[in-house]
């Protein structure tokens, strides 16, 4: 397996690649790379207020995984000010974030918008409280066309692809995905920041934004990972019960040596319809 502080930008290509074909992705992995500065944002990246317009970052990750290209995202391209908040790319005090969140009536009262700020904070303290600090956006773009190496990979697809990338990081139970549930802030926070701040792959459940701003489908979930281990996820990709692994598409087991006896209604009206025929 190759660790981020091995691998290339070609092999984390590669991955990308490999990966969208073996689970038939519908749409590309997102390599997500956060920046301390403008100077390192890649050549050809496209900022949305460099035209005078601004997008959320889940608009930016949609943009990356369905069309292509890469975009770059710090507060001034992003609308979204809470998120921007979150991810500390400005000076805002908790109150002024608490307060915002109040007025948006997400929650309760503001005793539950602070039972949420301290597991989110929590969450992205992981092992180094200083994992997030003095960045001030980040650049996304599909992981097979990065031209930087990321700190997090994020994947969208259905039910049994996500099965599958959760099987595979579990294979050892090394880097089993561990997630709570809120329905806000699923694919920019969990998707790219807690991964990489707390090293532990995250299970999204795209949240409000996501599905409003973001065009996220009904259907679709995603994984977020640190970016090192999707050399892992293709390791263990479809190892899970040998051959008896369902595959993707899957293949789910017919029996074929079922009769009536399986449910006592089944059994009833097997009855009926013997007693019919002899009648």
């Amino acid at each position: 397996m190759a660790s981020i502080t091995e691998a290339s930008v070609t092999d984390f290509q590669a991955a990308g690649k490999d990966i969208f074909h073996k689970l038939h992705l519908s749409t590309y992995p997102v390599a997500i790379r956060y920046i301390k500065s403008t100077d390192e944002i890649p050549e050809g990246a496209i900022r949305p207020s460099v035209f005078g317009k601004k997008m959320a970052l889940c608009q930016a990750i949609t943009q990356a995984r369905r069309s292509g290209g890469a975009i770059a995202m710090t507060a001034d391209d992003n609308f979204c000010t809470p998120s921007t908040a979150f991810h500390r790319w400005v000076d805002i005090s908790l109150d002024d974030m608490l307060e915002s969140q109040v007025i948006q009536g997400w929650h309760k009262d503001i005793e539950a918008e602070k039972r949420r700020f301290k597991r989110t904070a929590d969450l992205l303290a992981g092992n180094d409280t200083n994992r997030l600090s003095g960045y001030i956006g980040f650049v996304c773009s599909p992981l097979q066309d990065t031209a930087v190496i990321p700190h997090s990979v994020l994947i969208y697809g259905d039910g049994v692809q996500l099965t599958h990338i959760i099987q595979a990081l579990s294979y050892e139970h090394l880097h089993t995905p561990s997630s709570t549930f809120e329905g806000f802030g699923e694919s920019c926070m969990k998707g790219g920041a807690i991964p990489f701040a707390s090293g532990i792959p995250q299970v999204v459940l795209p949240g409000a934004g996501d599905r409003s701003f973001a065009g996220i489908s009904e259907h679709e979930l995603a994984v977020g990972m640190p970016a090192d281990l999707i050399f892992y996820t293709l390791d263990n990709l479809f190892k899970t019960g040998g051959v008896m692994n369902i595959g993707y598409p899957a293949r789910p087991i017919l029996p074929t040596d079922l009769d009536e006896a399986i449910t006592p209604g089944f059994q009833f009206m097997r009855k009926k319809i013997d007693e019919k025929s002899k009648s």
